[in-house]
């Protein structure tokens, strides 16, 4: 009786350990996953509806911080331009330096490179621009429009300006990854740029970094539950077995 007495200490021994070493592991899950959000992405407040339906007005992104060159056409990009004005803004890459960005076509649709653009995301369905234009896009500038067409200051509206309407790569802050606040979840990269040189850009971390922190809190909130769970279950066990008869100790 006294080899089982200690097997059963024995064994709870090594479920304090387990215990113990599970809530470690998620604590640096959890933090470490908040840790490195931290470093890779920033939160924006969208200032306009000039993104609107993908992002409105008020709602709360998560940006991840990337350098301009690291840019593909479709990303949604926080930049800062003086001749846009002195806060970040957030519009939709259409074009790159090199290409010539028009619009419209027969059916209403922006083109790059002569190649027709299907862009679901469009507030205003069937047409891409409420006027016509064209523009060359300088070496190392990028090509701006809001998904609100009908009423986003964008790229159209500097036409006039030097570079017709493109900001310097440099401007860029930061990739818009997901909405946070409301919570819609993440951004999804046009399809529609796939198929132009260059591709479209991956996504940035986030949905690892959520996971570590999700693991984390599975792994912390288990090990802290196995110490009373334990004790329970060995009261329970005790008082099914009764006392231990004299005559067998």
């Amino acid at each position: 009786m006294s080899g089982t007495g200690r097997t059963g200490d024995g064994h709870g021994r090594l479920g304090s350990v387990l215990s113990g070493l599970a809530v470690a592991v998620g604590c640096v899950l959890f933090l470490g996953g908040f840790a490195w959000g931290a470093v890779v992405y920033k939160p924006y407040t969208v200032p306009t509806e000039s993104m609107t339906p993908t992002v409105n007005a008020g709602d709360r992104v998560l940006a991840e911080r990337v350098d301009g060159a690291e840019v593909r056409r479709g990303d949604v990009v926080v930049f800062k331009d003086p001749a846009w004005g002195d806060m970040p803004m957030v519009k939709r890459v259409v074009g790159i330096g090199g290409d010539r960005i028009a619009c419209c076509e027969k059916s209403g649709r922006l083109t790059v490179n002569g190649k027709p653009i299907e862009e679901p995301y469009l507030q205003t369905k069937g047409l891409a621009s409420v006027k016509n234009f064209t523009a060359e896009v300088p070496k190392g500038q990028l090509f701006l429009l809001g998904d609100e067409r009908s009423g986003s200051l964008d790229s159209r509206v500097h036409l006039d300006d030097p570079g017709q309407g493109s900001v310097p790569r440099s401007a860029v802050q930061a990739r818009v990854d997901a909405i946070a606040w409301p919570m819609n979840g993440m951004i999804e990269r046009p399809k529609a740029f796939a198929d132009l040189p260059g591709g479209v850009s991956t996504p940035g971390p986030l949905e690892l970094q959520l996971g570590a922190v999700a693991a984390g809190v599975v792994l912390i909130v288990g090990g802290a539950a196995y110490g009373p769970i334990a004790a329970r279950s060995a009261r329970s066990r005790r008082g099914r077995g009764g006392k231990v008869p004299a005559g067998a100790r």
